[in-house]
Order: C-alpha cells, then structure tokens, then sequence
C-alpha cells in the first residue's frame, strides 16, 4: 500500500535556467560571462531541457511520477522592456501540453531566480517599479496559458536575498576573526567552506569577496550599476518587503484573469534548533527566515515549502555541522528529518494547504539519495496522518544540471546526464519516487 492517497503529487522540479540552456536575455547569463565571474563555469546549453523536455517528461511518467514543478523564463517572455515573444509562449505550451498527455500535474513557477537583464539595468529587486512589471508579467502569461495550469509559484525562495546578506556578513566576520587570530593561510577558503553549507543555493563565497573590487567596475560597464540588484542579491529590509509585494500584485493580477488558479510562493527553510543557550538566537532566525513573511501570505491558496537541512544554534551562534555528521556536495548535513520538522512548525502559523516544493541532496551514491526520499517521505506521511494538508512533493532535481555558481558540480537529479550527448540515465532514485505515486 503506497504511503500516499491518490490524489497526493509526486514529483520533481527543475528551474528554467538551470536546465534549459541558452538563456542569453536574462541576468545570469551575463554574469556568467564576465571576465571576473563569481561562477565555476558558463550554463551554455545547460543539459538542453529546452528542446529536450518530451523526452524528460515521458521519462517521468514511465516511472510513475504524476507532477512536475517547473519554471517559465522571464527573460524569454519578455527579452525587451514591454515586447513580449510568442514564440515563447508557444514554446511553454507545449511543454505544459506534452505535462497533460503524460498525466503529469504542472507546478508552474513565474521566477525562479532569474530576471530578464534590462530589468537589472532598471534597479532590479531594489527598485519599487519591478512590483508592477513582475505583476504585468504575471498577467501576460496566464492570460496565454492560464488554462493549462492549475497550481502557480509565483517566486521561488523569496527569502533568499536576507539568507544571502545573512552568509555575506558570516563569512565577512570569520575572516575578520581568523585573520585576529593569525590564521591567514587558507583563511578565505576555510570561511567560504563553513558558511556555503548553511544557504541553499550554489555560492562561491570565496570567489565572490575576493573579486567584489573587479566586479564593481565590469558591472558599471555591463549593467549600468556598480551592484546589480539580482534576485539573490544581499537584500535590504525595504527590498526584502518589495518581493512581498511583488507576489501580492502578481496574485491579484492572476486571480483577474481566473480565480480558479491555486496561488502560492516558496520560501527556503531550514530546521531551526536550539540548544540551551541558543533559543532566542533561534527564535531570531526563524523570525527572519519565515516568520515576518506570514502577514504577506497568509490568505494565499498554499505555501511552497522548500528544505534541504537544519540549522542548529547555541549560546554562541550557529554551530558547526556535528562532528562525523555526513555531508552532502553542497556541504549540508544529510539530514532528512528536517523536512517534517519544517511542515509542523509552517502549518502551525500558517493553517493552509503546503506543498514541498522542494527537497533532496547533492550525492553520488544514489542508495542515499534513495534513503533520503524515503526518510523525509515518511516525516511527510506523518505529518499527514496528523490532519496537516500537505498536497505535494517535489524532488529536487529531476536532473542533474546547473547549480548556479557552483556550475555543474553537484549531482542532485534523480537522472543523470552525459552532458556531451546530452544523454539521459535514470537512477534508481527515479523509479523508486515514482513507485511512491503509485
């Protein structure tokens, strides 16, 4: 007997960026391109999901899955300020019709990171007019596709930005400290290695403070600014509250267009502990991870929650990872009991509809990634048995591809890819979420 009602989605998410290749109008793509880039490598045709998603799609209904959370591309929909491509749109509605031949439920997320370049040059996340651009956006797409979808994100991990500040200042301040301390040899590395595990997203820490002068100068050329505001900028707290707004202006613009459509946003959550000494820290953290952003959400149709590890504080601060704890690529603990954790304590202040948007491990022994899934599924089956309405789970990644500055490093898919063929090689891992569906 499966662990999961019938009507329970299971599935796997990707980002369009970090899949699809060639996203040559938005953001990352010229970052990634600069002479004093922070990322490993260029994205180039990524793992070509592009012009690849039937075969992808098909490989997840084989398997069992019956949902697919996935992102549309801004920086596709909308190359230039107001001009906007229908052959773009057209592109998307394949892909969500080839979700429907299949008997996979779409999960569409409007922005996923990414922005279109000329939004940047406009002031990007700090500036208040992006709240109606991203809201026109919003509107022009489910206008056009609307009536493919049912569940929509409009942003993924709204939080980032302050998770992204939160990191910057930590890795700032364990220099600072090793360097007092006399530690200059390998001190920026080692700081780079403690504070990455503790955000969830691909940084190169490192790379990033040390070219940060070079960078300034290359970015006035390139965007217009010194610091271009990216989504996953370190945010100010009026920047933090814009991305709030943002997502209640793209809401409203959709429930216009069909009120029928199931609105939510995601956020990035870690399974905040404490131990004595460390509760209010705790309790800080978790203000400032989730807890502010619930006045903003609370009449949404569900909440996209996202977990990939816990975090643990004391007296002192946040911990180190305990001693002999596995790690994954990224350097998180492996710890899928966070997953549970995080649904019980968002429901509690939430008392709607969640859906896991995202969870999984960067590994290379896919006998752990299975171990994972089924232990954090379990922590899911719990929490529904107990009466909370979790409608989803979303692996991530279906596939391995492109984490962001740490380029193609890190192998979280449940199919693997030889990127010089682009061929596609499923793991167990796949076949064993899907039998979860069935």
């Amino acid at each position: 007997m499966s662990k999961f009602a019938q009507d329970f989605l299971v599935g796997a998410a990707t980002a369009a960026h970090q899949v699809e290749g060639n996203n040559t109008n938005s953001d990352y793509w010229t970052m990634e391109h600069m002479t004093y880039t922070s990322f490993t490598e260029p994205s180039m045709d990524a793992v070509d999901h592009y012009n690849r998603y039937e075969e992808d799609i098909k490989m997840m209904a084989e398997a069992g899955l019956n949902a697919y959370r996935f992102s549309i591309e801004w920086a596709r929909i909308e190359p230039k300020k107001g001009e906007f491509d229908e052959n773009e749109i057209e592109h998307y509605r394949k892909v969500l019709e080839c979700c429907k031949a299949n008997g996979i439920e779409p999960v569409v997320t409007l922005l996923h990171f990414t922005s279109p370049k000329w939004l940047i040059e406009e002031g990007g996340w700090e500036n208040e007019a992006t709240v109606e651009l991203f809201a026109r956006y919003a509107k022009y797409v489910v206008e056009k596709l609307g009536s493919y979808m049912h569940y929509i994100c409009t942003i993924n991990e709204a939080n980032m930005g302050l998770q992204i500040a939160a990191i910057s200042a930590r890795y700032k301040a364990q220099m600072m400290a090793r360097m007092q301390q006399g530690a200059t040899e390998n001190a920026s590395e080692d700081a780079a290695k403690s504070t990455e595990g503790t955000v969830q997203v691909g940084l190169n820490m490192q790379k990033m403070m040390e070219n940060m002068q070079k960078q300034a100068q290359e970015n006035m050329e390139v965007f217009g600014v010194a610091t271009p505001q990216i989504f996953v900028s370190g945010r100010t707290p009026e920047g933090d509250i814009l991305v709030m707004k943002a997502h209640q202006a793209a809401k409203k613009a959709i429930k216009e267009v069909d009120d029928s459509l199931q609105v939510g946003i995601t956020l990035s959550l870690h399974d905040i502990q404490a131990k004595e000494g460390g509760e209010e820290q705790a309790a800080k953290e978790w203000d400032e991870e989730f807890l502010h952003y619930v006045s903003y959400i609370k009449e949404d149709d569900f909440f996209g929650l996202q977990n990939y590890t816990r975090s643990v504080y004391d007296a002192n601060g946040i911990c180190p990872i305990p001693e002999g704890a596995e790690l994954t690529q990224m350097d998180y603990e492996i710890y899928p009991q966070a997953l549970e954790a995080c649904i019980r304590k968002a429901y509690k202040e939430l008392q709607m509809p969640i859906m896991v948007t995202e969870n999984g491990i960067a590994v290379d022994d896919d006998t752990k990634r299975v171990d994972f899934i089924e232990k954090a599924t379990d922590g899911v089956a719990n929490c529904i048995a107990d009466g909370i309405p979790v409608k989803g789970y979303m692996y991530w990644s279906l596939m391995d591809n492109f984490e962001w500055q740490k380029g193609f490093s890190m192998t979280f898919g449940l199919i693997a890819v030889d990127r010089s063929e682009q061929k596609r090689i499923a793991k167990p891992s796949l076949n064993y979420l899907g039998s979860l569906a069935k």
